[in-house]
């Protein structure tokens, strides 16, 4: 018997029916390809109604088929894991799965003993332990960080990947609720000389990781942070405590903090000197680039995931900007010809990740899939050729160009930049 094609749906409709439709079958989604991939075993499942269930436990687990893993690039001293972009719900990521970037291992600290100096151009310097900096008021929030390489792969024309998975793309990329001091408060407990522009944040690994940063972003939003998703902060993430400056490339926010000196100029380090600027043309470097720019990735689909059949199916992904809300995601399926506001998933809050949504009904043809970020102020997300245009084609940091799926005729998804470059 012949396939009964699906009726048309507007884009309309499918908002104000969403749950009608879904019941109905007329959209597929990710969890839709999983099933019709997957060869599942034919083991019948015990019914948990007729055994008794394994007993309460000191500390929880995950179900058993839900182990999701980081991917681990460069196994030494100085490497990286990154997040499963795909494979998470919502925009928290969870604290174990958070991407790691340090240059000299992870250091083994013990909080009782760690202390923080805070020096330089100061009324009174000072030594904080953390039961001290735990005795000033406590504030979170959820914000988002990104190493300034996140995404380096897809985008040397020399070299460009097909084969690559929305993690092993832009994993660098995670998202958690942090608790902790604002900076500012502890900087006018040791009150801050005239003249004062620039701090120095200095971590206690073995690279001993110090960074410049302008003091006004320090008397902003910056935060001493020693919390993570309602727990301590891991120590991938700095234990026991860090410096978290939103929406700035995640080198600047220096880990496993232990020295903050106030100055009147930057102390330009090795980690922003000979590493984390920009190479442009003539020659020219662009420094002190901190503003992680609007970006977007579709999760969904795309590689390694090949489309069962044509029909309605759901476009999915995340969007973030280091200057402020997210305001518009657009979403191209003719390779960037035109282009559809995409649904908009609450909370939509300020230098965090949001996710968006868009329904597409696939003919079966081949074709390229982008997503387009807008801030609130006013920002586009670039195409390649844009970023290429103005800040040259070596660079190796803040690659923030629309990326692409290529959809084959077939259903096969793969990393589609090639193809339009």
């Amino acid at each position: 018997m012949a396939k009964k094609a699906n009726p048309p749906l507007s884009r309309r409709a499918w908002i104000t029916t969403t749950s009608g439709v879904i019941a109905a079958g007329l959209i597929k989604t990710q969890v839709d390809a999983v099933k019709i991939a997957a060869q599942e075993a034919a083991t019948p499942a015990q019914d948990p109604t007729k055994v008794p269930g394994r007993l309460t436990s000191e500390l929880g687990q995950r179900a058993p088929a839900e182990q999701p893993l980081r991917l681990v690039r460069s196994p030494n001293l100085s490497s990286s894991s990154r997040t499963p972009l795909q494979d998470l719900y919502g925009i928290i990521t969870p604290a174990d799965l958070h991407f790691e970037r340090h240059h000299a291992g992870i250091p083994n600290i013990v909080q009782e003993e760690h202390e923080l100096l805070i020096h330089g151009m100061v009324e009174r310097p000072m030594v904080f332990k953390m039961a001290d900096l735990k005795r000033y008021p406590q504030t979170s929030r959820i914000r988002f960080v990104e190493c300034s390489g996140n995404g380096g792969g897809a985008y040397n024309r020399d070299r460009m990947p097909t084969e690559v998975t929305p993690q092993s793309l832009d994993g660098l990329l995670s998202t958690s609720e942090w608790t902790g001091v604002l900076l500012s408060t502890i900087l006018r407990e040791v009150g801050i000389r005239n003249g004062a522009s620039w701090i120095l944040a200095e971590g206690s690994d073995a690279a001993v990781m110090s960074r410049s940063v302008p003091l006004e972003k320090a008397m902003d939003d910056a935060m001493l942070a020693y919390g993570q998703n309602g727990e301590a902060i891991r120590p991938e993430q700095g234990y026991p405590v860090r410096l978290l400056l939103p929406g700035w490339e995640g080198n600047a926010q220096v880990k496993w903090l232990r020295r903050i000196e106030v100055t009147d100029r930057p102390t330009m380090t090795r980690e922003e000197t000979s590493k984390y600027t920009d190479p442009l043309k003539g020659g020219r470097a662009r420094q002190f680039s901190f503003v992680m720019d609007a970006k977007s990735l579709i999760t969904f689909p795309a590689f390694p995931y090949q489309l069962p059949d044509r029909g309605w199916w759901e476009i999915k992904g995340l969007a973030w900007s280091g200057r402020g809300k997210i305001t518009r995601v657009d979403v191209s399926t003719d390779g960037g010809s035109s282009w559809t506001p995409a649904e908009l998933q609450g909370p939509i809050l300020s230098k965090s990740t949001v996710r968006f949504r868009h329904l597409w009904d696939w003919d079966g043809r081949e074709t390229h899939i982008l997503s387009r970020a807008v801030d609130e102020t006013g920002y586009v997300q670039p195409t390649v050729h844009q970023l290429w245009d103005a800040r040259g084609e070596r660079t190796s940091y803040h690659q923030n160009h629309q990326r692409a799926w290529k959809i084959a005729s077939d259903g096969a998804v793969t990393f589609g930049l090639g193809d339009l470059v």
